[in-house]
């Protein structure tokens, strides 16, 4: 539980409607010593549930940032926005992902997910606050260290923009994100083989694999007690 009294407790987030209080919060909170994969593997496949698999630590990987990006609501409430790839893509077609992409050349990674954010999402990288990161982790199937940026935006993005890797985005509410009403299991087929898989559902959306993994950690950077959920199966 949060120590310091300037900031509601936890229950009164539900109606929390005060964006720059909710900013200061998220700030400290992150300053804290990270969950970890503690978090992360609550939605995690069996299979990645290992700690030397998903550490980023002697990779040989390609790097990638992204960006976990909040902004205000219509009536001041944060949300979080995600997005969702068209199904023409070769790779994660149909996938709900945060923005970023792939690190350029030596850019430092807090400047790739600024970049890609920009470029999917036409949000000015100017108008975005970096106010952490979390923990980095390593993606098997695509031999990528993803390291994870946590930042705000003033202003409620253009939701009704596509472009050529998002073909929606959506905004998920912060009470939605903490609610374990929203994490679930389901089967799918994996390279031939049907294996369990943990997901968050928001508004009808399936959000899994790397990104699910990354949720449940910013979850419960928010709200430590999530950490009492243990794994999803």
């Amino acid at each position: 539980m949060i120590q310091d009294r300037s900031f509601p407790q936890f229950a009164d987030f539900a109606d929390f409607a005060d964006f720059p209080q909710f900013v200061e919060f998220l700030k400290a909170q992150l300053a804290r010593p990270l969950p970890g994969q503690v978090a992360q593997f609550q939605m995690a496949p069996l299979s990645r549930r290992q700690p030397e698999m998903a550490s980023i630590s002697a990779k040989t990987c390609r790097e990638a940032a992204v960006l976990a990006l909040f902004y205000p609501c219509s009536k001041g409430r944060p949300k979080l926005l995600l997005t969702e790839r068209p199904e023409a893509m070769t790779q994660h077609a149909g996938q709900v992902a945060f923005p970023g992409g792939r690190r350029e050349n030596s850019e430092e990674l807090e400047q790739t997910a600024l970049r890609e954010t920009e470029e999917e999402v036409l949000i000015d990288r100017k108008t975005i606050q970096i106010c952490g990161q979390l923990t980095p982790l390593y993606v098997l199937p695509s031999n990528f260290c993803v390291y994870p940026f946590v930042g705000i935006v003033l202003d409620r993005p253009d939701m009704t923009l596509q472009t050529e890797e998002v073909a929606h985005m959506f905004g998920v509410r912060y009470r939605d994100l903490l609610d374990a009403g929203q994490r679930s299991v389901r089967v799918l087929n994996l390279l031939g083989k049907d294996r369990k898989v943990p997901h968050f559902t928001f508004g009808g959306r399936f959000v899994w694999g790397a990104t699910a993994m990354m949720l449940a950690e910013l979850a419960a950077v928010l709200d430590p007690e999530l950490l009492e959920l243990g794994t999803t199966f």
